[in-house]
């Protein structure tokens, strides 16, 4: 079959596999704003599109000059240097390019203003790629359709986009360029708000990459193709930067969510109480998972490419955290309840058959009540990272109690999240 260049036969594409069974990845937010590392990612907009009074007095305090020239080049040691059982991802989006424009790889079209002719002189985009497929990772581009400054897209910008120069010279040869050299699985999207699709041949595009693509059969994308599109277009959906719909949505989606509460970027003004904490971090993913979305968490390294003690220790946590409980993640589906309806601690996924319970308190008399089970005689309930079956009981119309095993005292921060599988209920 071949896809039309119109949403409706693009949407009609049914989403690669890879993609629904991963859950877990990593979103790399790292560029020319990682060399000021102060504000956010859009620190060029706060500064010169805004004028905003606080990064004009950074700028002028620091002397902060030559962004690109002073630009590292992407570590991936911190992908390299852990075991599996502490490796929770399983697919990296890496920034390609922001809105400044700045490109991680040698782009044709952009002399000059990218990480091989200038900074680094290094391919990041293709190195990260190469790192990361020895690792049996799915790599992931993210690309910005806009860029604030380029005066070629400020004149189609000026005009109300009745001209597309800025799209054919310089947004479309990028996004060829970097399905055709590094072959993604994942192209994400963003920059698109300030014009219709219309504008940045998305449905064009989208056509030759399901088509015709050396990645037609495995790619996906998301849903930032122009204005209007976010929820209703694409491959799966993001609707919104930390996207929570609430309810099972009838249509595959991705939260994207950042260990910075406030920024994606790496910014050296970060504080401790301003870094996603562990249990929120699992929350996050448990909720997510069992409303049937993907979670993809973002770091933002230094501008040496180093991911800082605090975002290691976090992403570490995850994978502690997964290598006990990643049965009830992984290639999982939604149950028929998502939430138990007595509390919002309790998350269910399933797997053909088999249902897990993920609970993010432990009962204070190691007792879970579950509601939403109906157990059978020949009902078994384990629960993850312990030996043995566990004791439940059945109560009428109520569901059933389970007795946990007893856990000793322990002087670290009480860990969020444990699940118990579920064999032979409905």
């Amino acid at each position: 079959a071949r896809y039309r260049p119109d949403w409706a036969s693009l949407d009609a594409r049914p989403l690669p596999a890879w993609f629904d069974r991963a859950k877990v990845g990593v979103f790399v937010h790292w560029g020319v704003f990682s060399v000021p590392a102060w504000g956010s990612e859009w620190f060029w907009w706060h500064w010169q599109g805004q004028h905003d009074a606080a990064y004009e007095s950074f700028c002028l305090a620091v002397l902060v000059t030559g962004f690109a020239v002073r630009l590292g080049a992407l570590s991936v040691v911190p992908l390299q240097s852990h075991p599996s059982p502490f490796f929770p991802l399983r697919y990296v989006v890496l920034t390609t390019k922001h809105h400044e424009g700045f490109t991680n790889w040698g782009s044709p079209v952009s002399w000059n203003w990218n990480s091989v002719d200038t900074g680094p002189h290094r391919d990041l985009v293709g190195e990260l790629g190469e790192a990361l497929r020895e690792s049996n990772l799915h790599y992931g581009l993210y690309h910005s359709l806009m860029e604030w400054f380029n005066p070629v897209y400020l004149d189609d910008k000026q005009s109300g986009f009745a001209t597309q120069n800025f799209v054919l010279k310089k947004t479309m040869p990028e996004l060829y360029d970097l399905v055709l050299k590094y072959k993604p699985d994942l192209i994400w999207s963003d920059g698109d708000w300030e014009a219709p699709d219309s504008y940045w041949n998305s449905t064009s595009f989208l056509a030759w990459l399901y088509n015709d693509s050396p990645v037609k059969d495995t790619v996906v994308v998301n849903d930032r193709w122009g204005q209007g599109c976010s929820c209703r277009h694409g491959g799966f959906y993001n609707c919104a930067d930390k996207y929570r719909p609430g309810t099972l949505p009838d249509h595959k989606w991705e939260m994207c969510s950042s260990l910075d509460k406030l920024s994606w970027g790496y910014r050296s003004n970060m504080s401790l109480a301003e870094v996603m904490d562990e249990m929120s971090m699992i929350e996050e993913l448990v909720q997510t998972v069992s409303l049937g979305g993907n979670y993809l968490l973002n770091v933002g390294p230094t501008k040496e490419g180093v991911i800082v003690p605090i975002f290691q220790e976090r992403l570490l946590a995850l994978g502690r955290w997964l290598d006990t409980n990643g049965e009830a993640i992984y290639e999982s589906q939604p149950w028929r309840v998502q939430m138990e309806n007595t509390t919002d601690t309790v998350w269910y996924t399933s797997k053909g058959p088999v249902v897990y319970a993920i609970f993010l308190l432990w009962p204070r008399d190691s007792v879970l009540h579950l509601s939403s089970p109906i157990p059978s005689p020949g009902t078994q309930v384990t629960l993850l990272g312990f030996a043995g079956t566990l004791e439940w009981q059945i109560l009428p119309g109520k569901g059933m109690l389970i007795t946990l095993p007893y856990m000793l005292p322990s002087p670290l921060p009480p860990q969020s999240g444990w699940t118990v599988k579920l064999e032979g209920v409905k």
